[in-house]
C-alpha cells in the first residue's frame, strides 16, 4: 500500500499508525489548497514577506528562498508553514491579481484563455466553430457603396472576434 494518493499525493492513513491525526489534518490542509484553488497571484518567485493563513500562489519559473526548486507549484501558507502541491494538466485557480482564471496545460500556466466548442446563453448557441470566410463584395452591375462599406464593417468586426477566418 502507497503512503500517499496518486494524483494530488495527499497522505494516506496506515492500519496501526500513531497520531493518525497528523495525518489526516495534513491532508486536510492539502484539500483546503487543491479544491477550487484561488490563488493572489501567478508566477510569483519570491514569497510573500507576510502571507496571510489561507493565501495562496502559483510559484514562478525562477523561484528561490523558501519556494526554491518549486517552480510552477501551488504554495499556500498554512498555521504550519508553506504546503507545496505540483498541478496536473487541467487544473485550474482563479487568479485574484487578474481577476480571472489561470490553467495548467501540462507545460505552462495560460491566464485569461477559454477553451471550449461552443458557447451558450439562455440555451442558445452564440458561437461555435470558425466558419468559412465570407468574401467582402467587390462589384456587380450595381454598386452601392454605402451597403458594401456596411458589409465590410460587419465582415470586419466578425474578423476581428474570430468569427469568420480572413479570406
Amino acid at each position: 500500500m502507497t503512503a500517499e494518493t496518486p494524483r494530488w499525493t495527499l497522505p494516506l492513513l496506515t492500519a496501526g499508525q500513531a497520531q493518525k491525526e497528523m495525518t489526516h489534518n495534513e491532508a486536510l490542509t492539502l484539500l483546503d489548497l487543491i479544491v477550487q484553488p484561488c490563488v493572489e497571484a501567478v508566477g510569483l518567485d519570491t514569497p510573500p514577506a507576510s502571507p496571510m493563513v489561507g493565501q495562496a500562489w502559483v510559484i514562478g519559473d525562477q523561484p528561490f528562498g523558501a519556494w526554491q526548486g518549486r517552480a510552477d507549484m501551488l504554495a499556500g501558507w498554512t498555521d504550519g508553514g508553506w504546503r507545496f502541491l505540483s498541478p496536473r494538466a487541467g487544473l485550474s485557480v482563479w487568479n485574484g491579481a487578474e481577476q480571472c482564471r489561470s490553467e495548467w496545460d501540462g507545460t505552462a500556466w495560460r491566464t485569461g484563455r477559454v477553451a471550449a466548442r461552443e458557447v451558450t446563453v439562455g440555451g442558445k448557441k452564440v458561437l461555435g466553430a470558425q466558419q468559412s470566410p465570407i468574401l467582402v463584395p467587390t462589384g456587380g452591375q450595381v454598386v452601392d457603396i454605402e451597403a458594401r462599406s456596411a458589409l465590410e464593417a460587419v465582415i470586419g468586426a466578425l474578423r476581428s472576434h474570430g468569427l469568420v477566418a480572413s479570406g
